[in-house]
This record gives structure tokens, sequence and C-alpha cells, in this order.
């Protein structure tokens, strides 16, 4: 197994290390509801489920 012959200085590992950021999610406003949500996510409108703007699960059925 290769070894470094000297160790990284703190400087190039923290320029490495810095291009790792986290990032706000992505948001959209469904057409049908006007609900804001996180793309490619089931969302919840009251008691109901929806995806892909369909109606997925309703709240009426799920208290059954």
């Amino acid at each position: 197994m290769p070894n470094p012959k000297r160790r990284f200085s703190k400087t190039r590992t923290a320029s490495r290390r810095s291009t790792y950021k986290a990032t706000a999610p992505t948001l959209s406003v469904d057409a049908n509801t006007g609900e804001m949500h996180m793309r490619h996510r089931a969302y919840k409108v009251g008691d109901d489920l929806y995806y892909n703007g369909k109606l997925m699960v309703s709240g009426s059925d799920s208290a059954e």
C-alpha cells in the first residue's frame, strides 16, 4: 500500500474539505394545491398525502 512521503499541510486539507458544503433543498409549489414541498417527495395537505400533484392517500381512507 503506498504511503505519502510527507504529511499534508493544514491549508491543503482545509481547502479540500471546504468544497463540501450543505445546500438548501429545492422547493416547488404544487399547481393543484398551492402547497410548498420538497421535489420528488410525498407531502401532506391536511390529512391527504400527495405525490407528483396527485392524491395518493386520502385522509378519510386512512382513518378507517
